[in-house]
């Protein structure tokens, strides 16, 4: 079965080799299947041999992890009998064994700073970095990015090679990708692939993440994580982070923009400040849902949260605004937004250009450094009883001020949900109780009567849209019946 592999991913190089070669050659000077051979084999063997010198083992040792219990959690050894209570007492009490791991980096500067991956040196007690001229070197982290995965480690040299980074804007899939590392601690190994896709993400974009990944099939491994993703021409246009599954030909790589803006902030000033709005988002036209709850708008970006603590909770933006630019420049997917958010001046405001119920408006907003506990905790549970919508799973009763001092909840138009059956619509989409509905369908409700007339002409075959507010700020859910 590799052998299969191997040979129709060949055949379809040498044929797109063929397509490169000048057109007016006679038939007596048309080159052999060898002689295309030879050609592709000498050029990965040629951007091996130039990028390789760049390209770093990084081996690190852990901090070790030691057996400690906070001052109210019990010591589950109290639960043992006093002779193996003193027996495993002493071997929690010896010093832990530290752990080893192993990664690679890239040489962007000369003088000793090297790109890599953060979750490759994040809590370590020792860094050495080994060259492809076999030297070796004490390394110190510069500056870590939790968001893009991101680090910058920096070694006491001068002189070195360095590797030549590529505009990964013009990275088109389909074309050539070779990954350079030390998978399984087979340091220095080659292999080649393609550009799978890009713009990948990997977790939902209702959390705004940096993981505008190049995917691809070219074989990456642990120990290949913070080593390179290189085209033909021998430029790094990624840097490989992570892997779905073993053996899948499914690979990750940060694009090399986004990675060297991130590097020479972490070199410059130790750390990446990047703006925040606080808001939770998708792209509208990846939804097939959501194109069909909104209109007026075609292409943009959906607010489908907004944080309470966030700087969008003090601007006009609402729940199912569709976002369709920034400062005049178009944005039309998640990452976009977050491109443009990202460089923005902290405090300064930006314009939205924003689609709702169909008008467009002006949106100010001042993005605020991203905050690093970003998520809320979970509102403990409550009882009461309430009127019960079966079709959502959820019970409600009208916001009085006893009820929002019942649920901790602000005094506002809408109903407070009491109950939320397990299981049900509502549970699926992380309605809870405390949560305040102020709209069913764009209606609004305030009070358990308008809920019921609201949820009358409501319809759960085609989706219920839920505006709410919870202890996370404002939202907006669409509650579909799947018929599952």
């Amino acid at each position: 079965m590799k052998k299969n592999i191997f040979c129709g991913r060949t055949a379809w190089a040498l044929g797109c080799l063929l397509v490169l070669l000048p057109l007016t050659l006679s038939a007596k000077d048309s080159p052999t299947g060898l002689d295309l051979a030879r050609e592709l084999n000498h050029a990965f063997i040629e951007v091996a041999e130039k990028v390789s010198p760049a390209v770093v083992v990084v081996t690190v040792t852990q901090k070790p992890e030691s057996f400690k219990f906070d001052d109210e959690e019990r010591n589950p050894l109290d639960l043992l009998p006093p002779e193996m209570r003193r027996y495993f007492r002493h071997r929690m009490e010896e010093p832990p064994e530290k752990s080893y791991g192993q990664g690679s980096g890239v040489i962007i500067r000369e003088d000793g700073f090297i790109l890599t991956n953060r979750h490759v040196v994040d809590d370590t007690e020792k860094i050495e970095v080994r060259l492809k001229d076999g030297r070796v070197f004490k390394a110190e982290v510069r500056g870590v990015d939790p968001q893009s995965d991101i680090a910058v480690i920096k070694i006491d040299a001068k002189g070195l090679p360095v590797a030549r980074l590529a505009d990964s804007s013009k990275t088109r899939v389909g074309e050539f990708a070779i990954a350079i590392g030390a998978p399984f601690e087979l340091d220095y190994s080659v292999t080649f692939g393609h550009v799978s896709a890009k713009g990948r993400k990997v977790l939902s974009d209702r959390i705004m993440m940096d993981q505008d990944f190049i995917q691809t099939d070219a074989s990456i491994n642990p120990g290949n994580s913070g080593g390179p993703l290189v085209n033909i021409e021998g430029e790094v246009m990624g840097i490989n982070s992570m892997i779905r599954g073993m053996q899948t030909g499914i690979g990750f790589a940060v694009p090399m923009n986004l990675a060297k803006e991130v590097a020479d902030k972490l070199i410059s000033e130790g750390k990446f400040t990047r703006g925040w709005l606080g808001v939770y988002i998708e792209t509208l036209r990846e939804s097939q849902e959501l194109k069909d709850r909104i209109k007026g708008v075609a292409d943009g970006v959906v607010i489908k949260a907004i944080d309470a603590r966030g700087p969008a909770a003090k601007s006009a933006l609402e729940p199912e605004d569709v976002v369709t630019a920034v400062d005049g420049k178009a944005v039309s997917t998640a990452q976009d937004l977050k491109n443009e958010i990202r460089i923005k001046k902290i405090g300064q405001s930006v314009n939205l250009d924003v689609v709702r119920d169909g008008r467009n408006i002006k949106v100010k907003v001042q993005p605020e450094e991203y905050p690093e506990d970003r998520f809320a905790a979970n509102r403990g549970s409550k009882s009461g009883n309430g009127e019960t919508a079966n079709r959502l799973g959820i019970s409600v009763k009208s916001l009085t001020s006893e009820a929002a001092k019942e649920f901790g909840v602000e005094k506002i138009e809408g109903v407070v949900v009491t109950e939320v059956e397990t299981g049900s619509l509502a549970a699926k989409h992380g309605i809870k109780q405390g949560d305040v509905i102020t709209k069913v369908d764009r209606k609004k409700v305030t009070s358990p009567k308008e809920f019921r007339e609201a949820m009358k002409t409501a319809d759960v075959k085609k989706g219920v849209t839920v505006s709410l507010v919870g202890e996370e700020g404002r939202r907006f859910e669409i509650l579909k019946d799947s018929g599952d």
